[in-house]
C-alpha cells in the first residue's frame, strides 16, 4: 500500500529559508516574486502566518529554487517533477518554460485558480535572449477577460519575465497585483513624480490614474503572447 507523506508546517519553513539562503536570496525578493507584499514571506518563514502555502504560490516557488514541491508542503496527487535550479534543459538548446496554475485578469479583476492550466512549454534559448528575458525567470499564465483587447484577448498566453520589475519599470504591459488581484495591464510613468498610471487597453474599462507605487507589486514585465487561431 502506497503512503503519502507531508510535511510538517515547521519543516516547510525551514526548508523554505535554507533556500532562500543558499540562493543568496532575501524574503522581500521572493515576496515580490509572488506578487505579494514585501512582508509576505518573512512572517510565513518567522511567524507562520498563512498556516501555508497557496497552491499557485507554492508551485512558482519549487520551479524557481528547482526542488521537488513536495518540500515545500505539495502531497505527492500534487507534484510537478522539478529540475535543477528551475531551469528544464530539453533536446537541442530548449527551455521549459513553466505555466503556471492561474489566470491574470483583463477585466473584472478576479483571481482564479485553474488546475487543467500547470504545466510548461519548450522555447528555443537564443530565441528568449533575443526577447530580452532571462530564462530562469520566465513563466507562462493565462489572460483572463477583454480589458486589453484587442493588444491581449481572453484565453490568451503571456509570457512574463519576473526579473524585469519595479526596479526597472517604465512604460509597458505588466503583470502586477493590486488591492491582492493579480492582473494584467499597460503601465504609464508619470513625468519626474514617481508615480504611474494603469490602464486598460480596451477603452470600455477602467483606467486608473496617478497610483502610488506602494499600493501595486510588479510581478514582471510581459514580453510575449501566443493565441489560438480559429
Amino acid at each position: 500500500m502506497a503512503m503519502e507523506i507531508v510535511m510538517n508546517s515547521p519543516d516547510i519553513r525551514a526548508t523554505l529559508d535554507r533556500l532562500i539562503r543558499e540562493r543568496g536570496e532575501n524574503y522581500g525578493a521572493i515576496s515580490k516574486l509572488l506578487g505579494r507584499n514585501p512582508a509576505y514571506i518573512q512572517q510565513f518563514v518567522k511567524r507562520g502566518s498563512p498556516r501555508k502555502l497557496d497552491e499557485a504560490d507554492r508551485k512558482l516557488l519549487a520551479r524557481y529554487f528547482g526542488v521537488d514541491e513536495a518540500l515545500l508542503g505539495a502531497p505527492d496527487a500534487a507534484r510537478v517533477p522539478q529540475s535543477p535550479r528551475g531551469l528544464a534543459r530539453l533536446a537541442g538548446d530548449l527551455v521549459a518554460v513553466p505555466r503556471l496554475a492561474l489566470g491574470a485578469s483583463a477585466g473584472s479583476g478576479a483571481l482564479e485558480q485553474d488546475e487543467s492550466a500547470a504545466g510548461a512549454l519548450a522555447f528555443d534559448t537564443r530565441w528568449l535572449r533575443n526577447l530580452g528575458g532571462r530564462p530562469d525567470m520566465l513563466s507562462l499564465i493565462r489572460v483572463d477577460g477583454e480589458s486589453m483587447a484587442p493588444t491581449l484577448n481572453d484565453g490568451d498566453d503571456i509570457m512574463v519575465d519576473r526579473s524585469d520589475g519595479v526596479e526597472r519599470l517604465r512604460d509597458g504591459i505588466y503583470v502586477l497585483r493590486m488591492d491582492d488581484v493579480l492582473m494584467v495591464k499597460r503601465v504609464a510613468l508619470a513625468p519626474g513624480r514617481g508615480r504611474f498610471s494603469v490602464r486598460s487597453d480596451n477603452p470600455l474599462y477602467p483606467t486608473w490614474e496617478d497610483i502610488d507605487p506602494a499600493l501595486v507589486a510588479i510581478v514582471g514585465r510581459v514580453i510575449w503572447t501566443g493565441r489560438r487561431v480559429g
